[in-house]
């Protein structure tokens, strides 16, 4: 363990007093709160608790010692890097001689203090950003990361330190970090200072965008700032940052091909794609993610209305069985096949949606690509059965843990409890190491990486705990951003509540005397509760759409309704009867 430390020796953390708070998760069944008789057991379940928090801890008081108040730590060396990839490399010739970097994992782990319950930590480090966090520094970073990990974890520890006041015992928090963050999120403004609205990827937080800049970037990078700075706008009462992230949004989503779907990079000054192959894995994930998290978080029906195009062509083109492959936007056929580890958020995203029974047939499948390797490759080729020739890494990603947060949320099912622990047992194994947790270099070899990614503490270490532990999720409604930083879902911040959203309203869609010609998704309920209250629900998924009449008879195709698996169109055939016959969709 490391010896010494930025500040006071932390003390060992006291009786867990956690103030009960709670998950939104709008289509989960059962809640956090949900009875403990699932069959696990309370002492493995504590057991596991208390493993999750010695890894955390093990990360966070090694980059304490060793890489504090740098970016991230370099566990393997014990030493620091401010040159991350993630974050641009920053130009150290023209920082302040005194600048040692933005102390990105203490950012990043803001939140999971408070998860975890050590207010005296998350209070030091509040202490120690206000005096010495600044962003006025001649450095090139990128625009996305920098949101979802800088911006993201100032904005959701300041929410935080304002809901915990009462825990903080150094005097009164006086909105320091949302300070933080607003002189943060104005550097980002000159971004979108584009013909088409769409941000540049890369800015310098000291001078705006530089001379001969790329204007290449990602559908992520400008499709997925709208919880940050559409929270900064509501917290701030600014609306340029929500209005930049929003029009972006909108530009791109009016970008989108004749079948719903969105390609991967583009120019943001033409405004015109570079790369019609797409997925929902890299440089795509988040966009999906924040369309339905978006409408949850500010209850806006043009995020649901985008969210609901873009699922059903995703489900429609993208799906294979409980895979999901790459295609051309423009003709929807196939063109990589191959799963990757960013891919494993989708189940999290379908168990939000409450697409259970989609969520738990692909989230078993990534199981067993965890089994076979110990972890999940960044890559593996699904028409070869074999790893990417390169990219055969593991950067402590949290994606799989966080679907099985998820779906262990909506099931209570304690096979993903079991899931957890293969995932527990594998990083403690393969990654950990004496100065923290490395990341994987080669999963063929399981020869190690100098990284420990701030991510592995705001993600892959909080959801985890979470599976175990949700005493933080009790009695109020969060959602989490790209990053698991967490934003409590409020009436004040939502335009409207959708009148089929609210619970004792679920049944008022079925009509027992007229056939339902909606699915579960546009008519914006879950299919998962519905099916638990109502055993003869119509609905078997959230895009399915059943036919008119329940012996599957028809005189045309408007008799026939939508597929269940595939969310393809069924079609009436010669002999009178509904089914997949059409080679053409």
């Amino acid at each position: 363990m490391p010896t010494r430390s930025p500040w006071s020796p932390r003390p060992a953390p006291g009786p867990v007093r956690l103030v009960a708070v709670a998950l939104l998760l709008g289509a989960l069944a059962g809640g956090a709160a949900a009875s403990r008789s699932d069959g696990y057991g309370h002492a493995r379940r504590q057991y596991m608790r208390n493993k999750v928090v010695e890894m955390f801890y093990h990360a966070y008081d090694n980059y304490m010692a060793y890489a504090f108040p740098h970016d991230e730590l370099k566990p393997l060396t014990k030493s620091f890097t401010d040159s991350l990839s993630e974050l641009g490399n920053l130009n150290l010739q023209h920082l302040p001689h005194d600048y040692n970097g933005s102390a990105l994992t203490l950012v990043e782990s803001l939140s999971s203090l408070v998860v975890l319950g050590n207010f005296t930590e998350f209070e030091r480090g509040i202490s120690w950003l206000s005096e010495n966090l600044i962003f006025d520094v001649d450095a090139r970073v990128n625009l996305f990361e920098c949101n979802i990990r800088l911006l993201g974890g100032l904005i959701s520890a300041h929410i935080l330190a304002k809901d915990y006041n009462s825990q903080l015992k150094g005097g009164v928090y006086q909105d320091q970090l949302l300070h933080l963050a607003e002189n943060l999120g104005s550097r980002f403004l000159p971004a979108f200072e584009t013909p088409t609205g769409l941000p540049y990827a890369w800015i310098n937080l000291k001078h705006g965008v530089m001379e001969n800049e790329t204007t290449e970037t990602s559908t992520s990078g400008c499709g997925s700032l709208i919880l940050e700075m559409g929270a900064l706008s509501r917290l701030t009462g600014d609306s340029r940052y929500e209005a930049a992230a929003l029009g972006a949004l909108r530009k791109l989503w009016s970008m989108r091909s004749s079948l719903n779907l969105v390609g991967s990079t583009l120019d943001v000054l033409s405004g015109m794609w570079i790369e019609y192959s797409s997925g929902i894995g890299a440089g795509v994930d988040s966009f999906y993610e924040y369309l339905i998290k978006a409408y949850i978080l500010f209850g806006s029906d043009e995020y649901w209305d985008m969210f609901h195009s873009a699922y059903l062509a995703v489900q429609k083109y993208f799906r294979h069985g409980p895979w999901y492959h790459e295609a051309d936007i423009r003709t929807g056929e196939a063109t990589h096949w191959q799963l990757t580890s960013l891919q494993a958020f989708w189940p999290g995203v379908q168990t939000l949606l409450g697409d259970v029974a989609a969520a738990n047939l692909s989230h078993r499948e990534f199981y067993n690509v965890w089994q076979r390797f110990g972890v999940l490759p960044e890559r593996y080729l699904l028409d070869y059965g074999i790893l990417h020739p390169t990219e055969k890494y593991y950067p402590l990603r949290p994606e799989f843990a966080e679907s099985t947060f998820y779906l262990y949320q909506a099931t209570k099912d304690p096979w993903y409890l079991e899931v957890g622990e293969a995932i527990v047992g594998s990083l403690n194994y393969y990654t950990k190491v004496e100065g923290g947790f490395a990341s994987i270099r080669d999963v063929s070899t399981m020869k190690l990486e100098d990284h420990q990614h701030s991510f592995f503490l705001s993600e892959t270490c909080k959801y985890l705990f979470l599976l175990y532990d949700d005493s933080f999720l009790r009695n109020k409604n969060y959602i989490f951003t790209t990053e698991g930083h967490p934003l409590p879902v409020r009436s004040t911040w939502h335009e409207k509540f959708p009148r089929s959203d609210i619970p004792t309203n679920w049944t008022f869609v079925k009509n027992d005397n007229q056939p339902i010609r909606a699915s579960a998704l546009s008519s914006k309920v879950c299919p998962e509760t519905i099916f638990r209250q109502n055993a003869g629900s119509p609905w078997e998924s959230a895009c399915h759409v059943p036919d008119v009449f329940p012996t599957h008879r028809c005189r045309a195709d408007d008799d026939c309704g939508i597929e269940s698996v595939t969310c393809k169109r069924r079609t009436c055939s010669m002999a009178g009867y509904c089914g997949l016959w059409l080679a053409v969709y």
